[in-house]
């Protein structure tokens, strides 16, 4: 078993609401230093043998919008 984990974020071009609540909330608490968040998510994957195309498939049909979303997809073990 191979797990992959795949991280998907929105397109630096676009507008993070969530990513922009979280970070003017951090600011009121006094952590004057951040500057920026942004919200993503991870995706755990548990696959019988890692196979490039096949997650990037996946990826691409179902666990991101291409359109909107930007994903890194990274090999545990």
């Amino acid at each position: 078993m191979t797990t992959v984990r795949v991280y998907v974020t929105l397109k630096p071009s676009l507008l993070d609401s969530a990513g922009r609540t979280v970070a003017g909330a951090l600011q009121k608490l006094g952590y004057d230093e951040l500057h920026q968040a942004r919200i993503g998510k991870l995706i755990e994957l548990q696959v019988e043998e890692y196979e490039p195309a096949r997650v990037k498939e996946m990826c691409d049909k179902l666990l991101a919008n291409p359109v909107i979303e930007d994903y890194t997809i990274e090999v545990v073990a």
